[in-house]
C-alpha cells in the first residue's frame, strides 16, 4: 500500500514537472519571438535610411534567427537542468513553425525553398547549442 502511494506520488511530480518544462520551452520561444521582431525592426530602419543593401537581407536575417533562438533556449533550459540538446531544439522547432505557420496564413503560395531549409536547420541547430550552453550556465 504505502509502496502504490509512493508510486503515485513521483507520477504526480514527474507530470507536474513535465508540464513545468513544456511552458519553459514555449516560454523561451515567445522570448525568441519577441527578441526577433525588436531586431528586425531595427535592421528594417537601418534598411530604411542607410545605404544598406537589400542584399544583406537572408544574412542578417538568418543571423537574427540564430542569435534569438539561442538566447531564447538557453534561457529556457537554465531552469531545466536536464536535457539541454532535446529541449533547446524544441525551442528551435517551435519557434521555426510559429514563424512559418504565420508566413503562412499571411502569404498566399507560401513555398519550401533553400533559404527556408537553411533557416530551419540554423533555428535547430542554435536551440541545440543555447539549450547546452543553458543547462551549462546552471551547473556553475
Amino acid at each position: 500500500m504505502e509502496n502504490e502511494n509512493i508510486i503515485k506520488s513521483n507520477l504526480v511530480k514527474d507530470e507536474s514537472e513535465l508540464k513545468k518544462n513544456c511552458m519553459r520551452i514555449i516560454k523561451g520561444s515567445i522570448f525568441a519571438i519577441i527578441l526577433s521582431l525588436i531586431f528586425l525592426l531595427i535592421f528594417a530602419l537601418l534598411l530604411a535610411y542607410t545605404s544598406l543593401s537589400e542584399t544583406t537581407m537572408f544574412p542578417v536575417v538568418t543571423v537574427i534567427t540564430g542569435i534569438s533562438i539561442f538566447i531564447g533556449s538557453t534561457i529556457s533550459t537554465i531552469k531545466i537542468r536536464k536535457n539541454g540538446l532535446l529541449n533547446g531544439s524544441l525551442v528551435g522547432l517551435i519557434y521555426i513553425l510559429l514563424l512559418y505557420l504565420a508566413s503562412s496564413i499571411c502569404f498566399a503560395g507560401f513555398s519550401l525553398n533553400i533559404n527556408s531549409i537553411i533557416t530551419i536547420c540554423a533555428s535547430v541547430i542554435c536551440g541545440m547549442i543555447g539549450g547546452v550552453v543553458g543547462v551549462n550556465l546552471n551547473k556553475k
